[in-house]
């Protein structure tokens, strides 16, 4: 595996060495050594998978008092993935990498607790696999911030519109409206 940097310090795209014959091809998804080779410092507590029909948007998403890094990989289909740093006192803060992935380049994107994660669907549906350092801790730590909040400046790729979301999604805080103590913090200890 490859890991390639972004312009967004903390997160990384991850390139698996692919094996291809006339049989098709076989791929390393995760490697706990490899990881620790590439100076990670990650272990999988939990994996997710969502599947959505194009021109769904899920997200901005991240829990506050038991933050997860992520590795998000596209199973099936072609997304739009976002990472946003919301972490008080960065010097990155309220920036963001938009990184498309797809089953068709097999790459992923590692991204760092603190922060803010979505995705906005580019195909006719897709199944994004979610692998999480950090166990779901509740709704009581889920947060989240609305995907069109000016303060981030995110050039969503709506073809026709608004994105489909979630209720829930639809009526998250901008991130302006949200104090600072429901924030990460830059050096905070993980929990």
């Amino acid at each position: 595996m490859e890991k390639s940097e972004t312009d967004l310090p903390g997160v990384f795209i991850l390139t698996p060495k692919i094996h291809r014959d006339d049989r098709g091809h076989f791929y390393e998804v995760y490697n706990s050594e490899t990881m620790k080779s590439m100076g990670f410092d990650y272990t999988v507590a939990q994996i997710n998978q969502s599947v959505s029909r194009g021109g769904v948007l899920r997200g901005l998403h991240y829990q506050l008092l038991k933050p997860q890094a992520k590795i998000v990989r596209v199973l099936q289909g072609k997304i739009l993935d976002v990472a946003v740093d919301i972490r008080i006192g960065s010097p990155t803060f309220k920036k963001h990498i938009m990184v498309e992935l797809a089953d068709a380049i097999q790459t992923a994107v590692y991204i760092p607790a603190g922060f803010a994660h979505g995705f906005y669907v580019l195909s006719q549906s897709a199944t994004v696999e979610y692998t999480c350092d950090a166990l779901y801790s509740g709704p009581g730590d889920q947060r989240g911030i609305y995907w069109g909040s000016t303060a981030l400046a995110i050039r969503w790729p709506f073809a026709d519109g608004e994105p489909i979301t979630s209720h829930q999604d639809g009526n998250l805080p901008r991130l302006q409206d949200i104090p600072e103590n429901l924030l990460p913090h830059m050096n905070a200890p993980r929990k």
